[in-house]
């Protein structure tokens, strides 16, 4: 079903003794603004948890591959897009390499791409934008270090000969040093966007959108490694939805660009969102430390706001999402 409506949405994603982004140009500390300390997440690092739940979840599914996959051409994946818009033009269909793209995967239409860095097929603007996770507060990036009961020194071609070698060498040089980054604790909040306009041009569906919301809350869920265990999504989804103020009787065409193209800036409904520390908390360690209000009383004329606590569960809105809304995570105001 055709997108028809621009979102807002957003979340609160915890990183509890882990590395929650590491920066490669700071020996993978993670990544801190030098001047404030707040900590952050890229939009790429975002992108790429969803991508991966997306791919386990869907990808055996017509149309629902990924084509940032890691090792991937994607020069090689243009070309094949190429051959297969020559396809459908020999039976008939105009059809752009583009299209084809979006067609074939649910990144391409989602978050869009950059197609002409072998054959030129253009640029795909991406339907779904999100901006930077930042932190609540500064963060303690922390660089410790730990004990590897293993080595990796020798390079033989034959068993015998790491045996030999093993067998003459000191037991204190059989063990290692070896690092970890990380930070105590973090609570980061993650916006994005959602273009009802982009989606129309990328063929970005309701299903697909469906989609996204059930990403965003399992993307620590099924992607843990040795740095990103401590990461989990705290909070439930928070959705803005613009249905337009126009009168649907008098005015239904004005109505629809409102739901289209929104109803007011998208930073009007980040500030609904406020989070910050308990009085009594000085140094936090849980999300529980934490005051978290959603200020419903002003929520602009046009705007819907929806709750998805879990992720497969539909999204509950109006009266019954704030109604349904589990005080414990966020308050209402």
């Amino acid at each position: 079903m055709e997108l028809k409506n621009r979102y807002e949405f957003m979340l609160l994603v915890e990183a509890e003794n882990c590395n929650p982004n590491g920066d490669p140009d700071m020996g993978n500390l993670p990544r801190q603004d030098p001047d404030t300390g707040y900590g952050y997440i890229t939009d790429a690092a975002l992108k790429r948890r969803i991508r991966n739940y997306v791919m386990d979840a869907y990808g055996d599914k017509p149309g629902m591959d990924i084509f940032a996959k890691n090792g991937t051409s994607i020069n090689r994946e243009i070309l094949d897009a190429f051959i297969r818009s020559d396809d459908e033009k020999k039976n008939g269909k105009n059809i752009s390499p583009a299209e084809v793209f979006c067609q074939r995967y649910w990144d391409g239409r989602t978050f869009g791409g950059v197609l002409s860095t072998g054959k030129n097929a253009g640029q795909i603007r991406g339907t779904v934008q999100l901006a930077f996770a930042k932190s609540a507060d500064p963060i303690d990036p922390q660089n410790i270090t730990v004990t590897r009961m293993y080595y990796t020194e020798g390079n033989y071609n034959t068993l015998e000969e790491f045996d030999n070698a093993d067998a003459k060498m000191s037991p204190d040089k059989k063990r290692t040093m070896g690092t970890k980054q990380f930070i105590p604790y973090g609570l980061y909040i993650v916006k994005g966007t959602v273009s009802a306009n982009l989606a129309r041009k990328n063929g970005f569906s309701e299903e697909d959108l469906g989609i996204l919301f059930e990403a965003l809350l399992q993307m620590y869920n099924n992607d843990a490694s040795s740095s990103k265990t401590g990461m989990s999504v705290v909070s439930p989804l928070i959705i803005f939805k613009h249905v337009g103020v126009a009168d649907q009787n008098n005015d239904p065409k004005q109505k629809e660009k409102e739901a289209m193209l929104g109803c007011c800036g998208a930073h009007k409904l980040f500030d609904l969102l406020h989070v910050s520390k308990k009085e009594d908390v000085d140094t936090p360690r849980a999300y529980s430390d934490y005051e978290t209000v959603l200020d419903i009383s002003n929520v602009p004329a046009g705007v819907e706001v929806g709750i998805k606590d879990n992720p497969f569960d539909k999204v509950t809105w109006g009266a019954d999402a704030v109604k349904n809304l589990n005080l414990d995570d966020i308050a209402i105001k």
